[in-house]
């Protein structure tokens, strides 16, 4: 017997820059990853969610079990959910307060049911055996309430670098993550303290 509530794949995506250079970013939250499927704050280029079936195919990429229907209405209620994420996500890197029109409309997805587990050996279906797109809205609501009610150790923060800006949630035990990823912003950092080093004076 064995657990089979729809769980969601490891955090972390693939992004490009306007030079054309990959790298990966893993924002330790799958609701901070949803909000750079192309709202958090310039990044408007990565912009992912064009249609429905955009979004179909991103829910299952995160969630194990999703029914892939998704409708337009579905979208529109991904896209405020989304925006209200990101500005919600980006105030509290910054020490700020969620406003009260975003900290009402993620808990109104909060507040609708989401993904329930269940166990295989039964002889019984309860409810449906996949989840719907709203199902997986509201646990990555749910998940960012989790993450906005204590905010005491600050591990929602901006990378350290000054020309990046990139959000992300540090669930590392030690709580020390300064950047984005160590492909991009950590490896320049690492690049200019070597040449401060080693230029001559």
């Amino acid at each position: 017997m064995r657990q089979t509530a729809v769980q969601t794949h490891p955090t972390g995506q693939w992004f490009e820059s306007r030079t054309r250079h990959r790298w990966w970013f893993d924002s330790g939250s799958l609701a901070l990853d949803f909000a750079y499927t192309g709202a958090m704050g310039d990044t408007a280029r990565w912009e992912s969610l064009h249609e429905p079936a955009d979004l179909a195919g991103w829910l299952d990429t995160r969630f194990t079990g999703i029914d892939g229907s998704v409708s337009d209405r579905d979208l529109t209620d991904a896209t405020a959910l989304r925006a209200a994420i990101a500005r919600a996500m980006t105030a509290a890197s910054r020490g700020a307060t969620p406003t009260p029109g975003d900290v009402d409309l993620i808990n109104l997805f909060a507040a609708t049911p989401d993904i329930p587990p269940s166990l295989t050996g039964g002889t019984r279906q309860a409810g449906r055996s996949r989840a719907r797109a709203a199902q997986a809205f509201s646990a990555m609501a749910r998940q960012t309430v989790e993450l906005l009610v204590d905010r005491s150790d600050a591990r929602i923060r901006e990378c350290s670098a000054s020309d990046c800006g990139l959000i992300f949630y540090d669930d590392s035990r030690s709580n020390n993550r300064r950047w984005c990823s160590m492909q991009r912003c950590g490896n320049r950092a690492k690049v200019r303290t070597h040449r401060a080093r080693t230029s001559p004076h």
